[in-house]
């Protein structure tokens, strides 16, 4: 009896150390504790480490594209459309990089509440263990003798050692279940650890990829001066200015003729109504307008002229919203509207966002006001993040304020 009065003062001694040193852990219960749960917990630990690699190696490398883009600046045109494709997969990835935030911070809010239950449980545990254990070095002695010496027969003593021997069994695999859980709890630990490093990483990479995308900016809207600049007659550079207008014009007076043709092929000049509504404001970042509709100081060319639109500028990425229910009939990317968006309410009115970093909508979508279809940006012939927003009704453009203001 005194070998197992010693037993329990080392076992005593074991579980107060276990409990301080994991007293920061997570949850499962340990009845439901098995060699599977802490081998899944390895893999969990793996992933994050290895998605947190994948993060540091992902970099875009802004030297080496500019590099690659020096080639083309003899012809802006094209030296725009190769720029705006590496501003399309920057700010893909930079998307991506935010979806991944999201995930992470919702998975850390979910295995921090597991946390807080885990040390409950875990608490219980050594609670239940320290009490048993202090009740078997107080009187273990006695008990096992009373137990003994109080049988009627022999018969009854065997079965009172059987309850003994069970007794001891039970004892062991409390103390079994709970060296268990503490190698679980500590592996929940660190698996939150690493979690949370994958979203600092992924914070940081978002940072870095925006820097990158202000610089590639910046390097477009330097070499948009300087070929203008370039340029020995004024005349010719408002020549290009006119000839890139005209283009646009062209290329919306195309998709409206297009949209107009398939309505009377398909007998649906009455199918869609323009109801009369107020527009949803489609930049609901923007810090201000830029430039009025109307006409206008060229920011290039000093020379005035006609802008068909509102510019709204707002921050890159920021959300852009369909104003009016309708169908889109155009999604796609041209050196001068950068990646926009033309979408038909009806009664030959339509609405158009030019100059997008990334587009949420394709050709044929049928859109609800407030839908988000594409993101701010500055693409094609553009010198910083805006949307140029544009209203035509029956092929002339017309006042974007009249759709807007009640």
């Amino acid at each position: 009896m005194k070998g197992l009065k010693r037993t329990f003062c080392v076992l005593l001694c074991l579980l107060l150390i276990l409990g301080v040193a994991n007293q920061y852990q997570t949850p499962v219960y340990a009845s439901e504790l098995t060699n599977d749960s802490i081998k899944e917990k390895e893999k969990e630990i793996s992933r994050a480490k290895e998605e947190k690699k994948a993060l540091q190696s992902g970099l875009t490398n802004v030297k080496e594209l500019k590099k690659e883009l020096e080639n083309s600046k003899e012809n802006l045109a094209n030296y725009v459309t190769e720029l705006d494709e590496n501003l399309s997969n920057i700010q893909a990835k930079i998307d991506e990089l935010k979806r991944l935030i999201e995930d992470k911070e919702a998975e850390i809010t979910q295995k921090t509440a597991e946390l807080e239950e885990a040390l409950a449980v875990q608490q219980a545990q050594y609670e239940a263990m320290k009490t048993r254990i202090q009740f078997m070095y107080e009187k273990g002695d006695t008990l096992y003798l009373e137990l003994v010496f109080q049988a009627e027969s022999f018969g009854d003593m065997l079965n009172k050692a059987e309850y003994i021997e069970m007794l001891s069994s039970y004892d062991r695999k409390m103390l079994d279940e709970y060296v268990s859980y503490a190698e679980y709890v500590a592996l929940c630990k660190e698996g939150l650890e690493e979690e949370k490093g994958v979203l600092d990483e992924a914070k940081a990479k978002v940072e870095e990829e925006e820097a990158a995308v202000s610089e590639l900016l910046l390097a477009k809207e330097q070499e948009m001066y300087k070929m203008t600049s370039d340029i020995q007659s004024k005349e010719a550079a408002i020549r290009e200015y006119e000839a890139e207008i005209a283009s646009q014009n062209e290329t919306i007076a195309a998709l409206e003729a297009a949209v107009a043709e398939e309505r009377k092929r398909l007998a649906e000049e009455q199918g869609r109504r323009y109801d009369g509504g107020m527009f949803v404001w489609p930049a609901p970042s923007y810090t201000r307008i830029s430039d009025e509709y109307g006409n206008r100081t060229h920011p290039i060319l000093g020379i005035q002229q006609f802008h068909n639109g509102l510019d709204m500028a707002a921050p890159g990425g920021s959300a852009i919203l369909a104003a009016y229910d309708g169908k889109v009939v155009a999604a796609t990317y041209s050196n001068s509207m950068g990646n926009y968006v033309m979408i038909d309410h009806g009664d030959s009115l339509y609405t158009i966002y030019m100059h997008a970093s990334a587009l949420y909508v394709s050709k044929g979508a049928e859109v609800s006001k407030g839908d988000k279809i594409a993101a701010v940006g500055s693409t094609g012939r553009s010198t910083g993040n805006h949307l140029h927003f544009s209203v035509r009704l029956n092929g002339n453009y017309v006042n974007p304020w009249n759709y807007l203001r009640g």
